[in-house]
C-alpha cells in the first residue's frame, strides 16, 4: 500500500514537472518578446502604474485605458514595480500563469473523475490558439481570470462534494469569482459551469442549490452590465454600424464552427482574422445555423450511449464563449469578428471531451492503449511544435503586423501600424504605400488619414497633409491626433491662429497631452505671447515628465 501511494506521488510529481517543463520550453521564443500592439495602452504609456495615486485610482475611477479590470492592473503594477519596463518579466509572468491554469485544470478533471485529465491538461498547455493570450503582454488579464476561475471552480467541485459540511468552500468560491471579475469581466459566464458540474456529477438542482447560485447571478450581471457600458461610451461600440437581429445569429454560430475548427486544426491561426461579410439575404448565410441545429440533435440523440460528457462539454464550450460570439457587439468587431484569445477557457470543453474519450479508448486493450498513447504523444508533439512557431509572431511589433498581413492580406488595420513603425523609423516613403493600402482597403478610416497626412507633412506636402487630416475629421470629428497633426500642417503654413485652434481641440478631447501643450507654446511664442508660451511649456513639462518611461 505504501508503495503504491509512494509510486503515484512520484507520477504525479513527474506529470506536474512535464506539463510546467513543456509548457514553459513551448513559450521559448516569447521569453524575451518586446511590447506590440495595446500594450502602450496597458503598461509602456499607462500611468496608472507608476502614478503615487495609481492604485488608488485603479480600483476607484474610470480612467482605466481599457474596460474595468482592476485586479489585472493591479497585477501589472506589481510587476512595474518589480522590473519597470522590462518586458521578459510581464512574458514570463503570463507563461508561468497559464502553466498554473493547466495544473489547476488537471485538478479539476481528476476530482470530476474524467479519464484523460493529464492528457487535456496538457492540450491545453500547448495548444497554439493559446499562444495568443500567452504571448501578448496585454492579455494578462485572460490568463490571470483564468486563474481564479478555475480556482472558483475547484472550489465548488469541494463544495458540492462535502456539502453541507463545508461551507467554507462555497464562501472561498464567491470570493474567487469575484478576484476573476476584477480580472475580466469575461468570467461572467461562470454561474453556467456551476450548474454544468452539478448536472455533471449528477446531483439534485434543488431550491437551496439555486439559491447558493444568486451571489454568483448577481456578480455577473452587475459586472456584465458595466462591461456593456463601457464598451459602448468608453471604447467607442456606439459608433459601430448597427447590426440586425439575423446578422448577429450569422455571426454567432458561424463563429462556434470558426473556433471549433482551430481547436481541431490549428492551421492559418494569426492575430488579425479576416472579417467576413454578412449577407441574411444568402440562403448560404445559414449553413452554419443548420449545423449548430444538427450538431445540438446529435448531441442530444447520444445522450443514452455517451451519457452526459457531450453535452457537458458543448454546453461549456458556447456558454463560456456566449459573450465574445457577437450577442454583444464589441470594439474589436471593427477589425474581425473573431480572436483566438477569446476561446482561451472555452476550449477546455472540447480539448476534456476529446481526452476522455481516447483515455477511455485506451482502456480496451492492450493495443488500444499503444496506438491511442502513439497519437496522443504525436498530438502534443505537434502541438507544441506548432505554439513555438507561432509564439515568434509575437517577438516584436513589426513582426507581429509583417506576418498578420501575410496571413490576412486585407487587413488595413495592420497595413497601418506597420506603416506607423516604419514612420518612427523615418522611411517615410514605405510608410506612405503602407497608409495607401490600408486607405485602399477601408477608405472610411480615420486613423490612415491623418497617419498618412503626417507622412505627407514629412515630405512638405502640406496642402495634402491638410486634406487627409480634414478627410479623417470628417470621419471621426473629435479625434484629438487628428487635430494635432493638422494644426502642425497650419504652422507648416504659418497658419498659426488655424494651428492654434486645432491644438485647443485636441486639448479640448484629451488636456493631459504633453505635445499639444508644447506645440501650442511653440504657436504662441511665434505670435508673441511669451507669457502664455511660458505657460504652456511648464505644463508640456509636468506632463511628460509624469509620463511613463
Amino acid at each position: 500500500m505504501a508503495n503504491s501511494l509512494s509510486r503515484k506521488r512520484v507520477l504525479v510529481g513527474f506529470g506536474i514537472l512535464a506539463l510546467l517543463g513543456l509548457t514553459l520550453f513551448v513559450y521559448r521564443p516569447a521569453w524575451h518578446g518586446g511590447f506590440i500592439w495595446d500594450d502602450d495602452r496597458y503598461v509602456t504609456n499607462n500611468p496608472l502604474l507608476s502614478g503615487p495615486d495609481g492604485l488608488r485610482r485603479i480600483w476607484f475611477s474610470l480612467e482605466a485605458p481599457s474596460q474595468y479590470f482592476p485586479l489585472s492592473y493591479t497585477v501589472l503594477r506589481i510587476g512595474h514595480g518589480l522590473w519597470d519596463l522590462n518586458p521578459t518579466g510581464y512574458h514570463l509572468l503570463n507563461i508561468f500563469l497559464h502553466g498554473a491554469n493547466a495544473l489547476l485544470l488537471w485538478w479539476i478533471l481528476f476530482r470530476l473523475k474524467l479519464p484523460g485529465a493529464w492528457l487535456a491538461a496538457m492540450i491545453f498547455a500547448v495548444h497554439p490558439v493559446q499562444v495568443e493570450s500567452v504571448a501578448w503582454i496585454s492579455e494578462l488579464k485572460n490568463v490571470l481570470m483564468g486563474i481564479f476561475f478555475l480556482l472558483t471552480l475547484a472550489a465548488w467541485i469541494e463544495h458540492v462534494d462535502r456539502a453541507p459540511r463545508a461551507r467554507g468552500f462555497y464562501v472561498l468560491a464567491i470570493g474567487f469569482y469575484l478576484l476573476a471579475l476584477f480580472a475580466k469581466s469575461t468570467a461572467c459566464t461562470l454561474p453556467a459551469a456551476l450548474l454544468l458540474i452539478l448536472w455533471l456529477k449528477k446531483k439534485p438542482i434543488r431550491v437551496r442549490e439555486l439559491l447558493e447560485m444568486i451571489p454568483f447571478v448577481l456578480l455577473a450581471i452587475a459586472v456584465g452590465m458595466l462591461a456593456v457600458w463601457w464598451e459602448k461610451y468608453h471604447q467607442g461600440t456606439r459608433m459601430l454600424p448597427a447590426v440586425a437581429p439575423f446578422e448577429r445569429l450569422i455571426i454567432v454560430t458561424r463563429a462556434v464552427w470558426f473556433y471549433l475548427s482551430k481547436i481541431f486544426w490549428p492551421s492559418d491561426l494569426t492575430f488579425i482574422y479576416p472579417q467576413w461579410k454578412v449577407d441574411p439575404a444568402h440562403f448560404f448565410s445559414y449553413f452554419w445555423l443548420f449545423l449548430c441545429a444538427l450538431a445540438g440533435l446529435i448531441i442530444y440523440l447520444g445522450r443514452r450511449r455517451f451519457g452526459r460528457g457531450p453535452e457537458v462539454a458543448a454546453l461549456f464550450f458556447v456558454t463560456t464563449l456566449g459573450p465574445l460570439l457577437g450577442f454583444i457587439m464589441l470594439y474589436t468587431f471593427r477589425y474581425t469578428f473573431v480572436a483566438d484569445h477569446y476561446q482561451y477557457l472555452a476550449c477546455i470543453g472540447p480539448i476534456a471531451l476529446i481526452s476522455a474519450g481516447a483515455a477511455l479508448q485506451a482502456r480496451r486493450s492492450d493495443l488500444s492503449r499503444l496506438v491511442v498513447t502513439t497519437f496522443a504523444a504525436a498530438a502534443v508533439i505537434g502541438l507544441a511544435v506548432l505554439t513555438w512557431r507561432q509564439s515568434e509572431m509575437y517577438r516584436d511589433v513589426e513582426t507581429l503586423w509583417s506576418r498578420t498581413i501575410a496571413r490576412n492580406p486585407g487587413c488595413w488595420m495592420a497595413y497601418n501600424n506597420l506603416g506607423a513603425i516604419e514612420f518612427q523609423k523615418g522611411a517615410v516613403s514605405e510608410a506612405i504605400d503602407n497608409y495607401k493600402k490600408a486607405l485602399r482597403l477601408n477608405p472610411d478610416y480615420p486613423e490612415a488619414h491623418y497617419n498618412f497626412g503626417a507622412a505627407l507633412l514629412k515630405q512638405g506636402k502640406i496642402d495634402e497633409a491638410i486634406r487627409e487630416c480634414e478627410l479623417a475629421l470628417t470621419l471621426q470629428p473629435d479625434e484629438p491626433d487628428a487635430h494635432l497633426v493638422l494644426g502642425n500642417a497650419f504652422m507648416a503654413k504659418d497658419a498659426i491662429d488655424q494651428a492654434m485652434e486645432e491644438y485647443g481641440k485636441a486639448l479640448a478631447v484629451r488636456p493631459d497631452d504633453s505635445m499639444a501643450h508644447y506645440n501650442l507654446g511653440v504657436a504662441l511664442q511665434r505670435k508673441g505671447d511669451a507669457e502664455r508660451a511660458a505657460r504652456e511649456f511648464e505644463r508640456a513639462r509636468q506632463l511628460s515628465s509624469a509620463e511613463p518611461r
